[in-house]
């Protein structure tokens, strides 16, 4: 900063100038198709798989039988006494869809308070890959060739292309996976078959989180400190719809601030099942964490990432009964 004292301003690097990185354009494809590959292998996994979620809350659990811990905070819990009441439940539990707006020009206006219901609402991960350099005919954005001008603080204009001459085909553009509907899912034929998928889902599941921490990195992504609203842009859109704690204070209005990678692809931590295939309330401070689709692809037959060990707590012993535990404390 003291060098820089007194000198002029360089040019803003990309993306901050209207251009893309190039160099991650690869990667938001990868991103792109690594999040179809991802729901495409749980849709499958999820046949042999049992996944429970409870009828009034948003928890689920990872077993044919649901746990036996009385959490449930949903309506009627203390009829039940905070028993959940388990069930069937979909992909979207496991895998969470968290939505942003999306924005035909990543550097234009703020999205106004009363267009909040004009501008589309696609999945957030998208977004980011569409403002990296994804190209999706039903999502048109604007792409410039020259960098922005700027003619005041906040204020600039886009510069003249007419010089340029026509746009060449893009040499980053990869093929696009498709997602597949619910009745085209066939599960795994054979133990083998699940074993070999349920890896290939965990290495979907790192490059989604790795390739997305990468753009992270170069394109701003915004969250609510209040509530979880992610907007993928430089500043958070003006839509006064959060309704978190004292809202009204604020008039609904979002307190934005940097995104981590856990707003934008939550991990959803379920219990994991010993080698026993049992939960005992009582042995609940014995029992590990891990985000449900790992706990899946490790169901299934996968091995466990190095990096999950320490949360599914797999290097402590677990007592057999309560009054195991009692002696060991």
């Amino acid at each position: 900063m003291k060098e820089a004292e007194g000198k002029p301003r360089g040019p803003p690097p990309p993306p901050k100038n209207g251009l893309l990185v190039q160099r991650l354009i690869p990667e938001a494809y990868r991103v792109y198709n690594a999040r179809i590959s991802l729901i495409n292998n749980l849709k499958r996994l999820m046949k042999v798989v049992p996944v429970k979620g409870c009828k009034y809350c948003g928890e689920i659990h990872v077993g044919s039988v649901g746990h036996p811990f009385r959490t449930c905070r949903g309506m009627s819990s203390d009829k039940r006494k905070g028993e959940h009441d388990w069930g069937s439940t979909f992909v979207e539990a496991v895998f969470l869809p968290v939505e942003a707006y999306h924005l035909e020009d990543r550097l234009g206006p703020r999205i106004p308070h009363d267009q909040r219901f004009e501008v589309p609402r696609i999945p957030a991960l998208v977004e980011l890959c569409i403002q990296a350099g994804l190209d999706l005919p039903e999502y048109p954005t604007k792409r410039r060739r020259k960098p922005i001008v700027k003619i005041g603080r906040k204020e600039f204009v886009d510069a003249n292309e007419d010089d340029l001459p026509d746009p060449e085909p893009d040499k980053f553009k990869e093929p696009i996976l498709e997602e597949v509907s619910d009745d085209e899912i066939t599960p795994p034929s054979s133990p083998e078959e699940t074993a070999a998928l349920a890896e290939e889902t965990l290495k979907m599941w790192e490059t989604l989180r790795n390739g997305a921490l990468r753009l992270m990195k170069r394109y701003s992504v915004r969250v609510c400190g209040y509530c979880p609203e992610v907007h993928i842009g430089a500043s958070g859109h003006k839509a006064r719809n959060c309704g978190a704690f004292k809202h009204q204070q604020r008039n609904g209005q979002h307190g934005w601030q940097a995104a981590v990678l856990d707003d934008l692809i939550p991990p959803r931590y379920v219990w994991h099942m010993p080698e026993s295939g049992e939960l005992q309330k009582e042995l609940k401070i014995f029992y590990g964490q891990a985000p449900a689709v790992v706990e899946i692809c490790i169901q299934g037959g996968a091995q466990v990432p190095e990096k999950y060990k320490a949360t599914m707590r797999l290097d402590i012993g677990i007592p057999s009964s309560l009054k195991e535990a009692e002696m060991v404390v």
